[in-house]
C-alpha cells in the first residue's frame, strides 16, 4: 500500500531555486479550493492539484528537472494570455505533440480526453492535452501564474 505523501516531504525533493515559486502557487491554489494529491512515481513524486475530481495541474520529476503540466480545458477563453507568455514557453507549446484524436477520432485511445485546439500568435494549434502546456521549472518561469487561468 502506498503511503500518502505530505507537502513538506514533497518539498524536500524540490530544488531550492524553485521553492518560493512552488510554495506561492501551492498557497494560491489551496486558497482557490484545490486539493493536492501527492504520490510516489518511478522518477520521483507526482503532485496533482484537483478540484471537483478534475486535475488542473501537476508537478512531475524527470531527468532534465522538474516539470509542471497544466491542463488547459478553457484555453480558448484565454488565447490572448498565450500571446503574452515568454518566447521559451510559447516554443514549448509549439513543439508539443499534436493531438492525434483531434485529427482523426480513431487514431488514439478512445478513452483519451482529447486535446486542445487554440490560436497562439495567429497560428492554429491542435495539441495533446498531456504535453500542450508542460514546462520545465526554473526561477524565470513566473508566467505560470498567467497561464494557470486557462484551466
Amino acid at each position: 500500500m502506498k503511503k500518502n505523501i505530505d507537502f513538506s516531504e514533497f518539498m524536500t525533493a524540490v530544488s531550492q531555486e524553485n521553492h518560493a515559486f512552488i510554495v506561492n502557487l501551492h498557497q494560491e491554489l489551496l486558497h482557490q479550493g484545490y486539493r493536492i494529491h501527492i504520490k510516489e512515481a518511478r522518477s520521483g513524486y507526482v503532485a496533482a492539484y484537483v478540484l471537483h475530481n478534475k486535475t488542473i495541474a501537476n508537478y512531475i520529476f524527470r531527468k532534465k528537472g522538474m516539470l509542471i503540466r497544466i491542463y488547459g480545458a478553457h484555453v480558448n477563453e484565454y488565447e490572448a494570455v498565450l500571446d503574452t507568455l515568454p518566447l521559451e514557453m510559447q516554443e514549448a507549446i509549439s513543439h508539443a505533440p499534436v493531438c492525434k484524436r483531434l485529427l482523426d477520432p480513431h487514431a488514439c485511445n478512445p478513452k483519451c480526453s482529447m486535446g486542445y485546439s487554440f490560436f497562439m500568435k495567429h497560428a492554429y494549434h491542435q495539441k495533446c492535452r498531456n504535453g500542450a502546456f508542460m514546462f520545465l521549472l526554473h526561477p524565470r518561469l513566473s508566467s505560470i501564474y498567467s497561464i494557470a487561468c486557462i484551466t
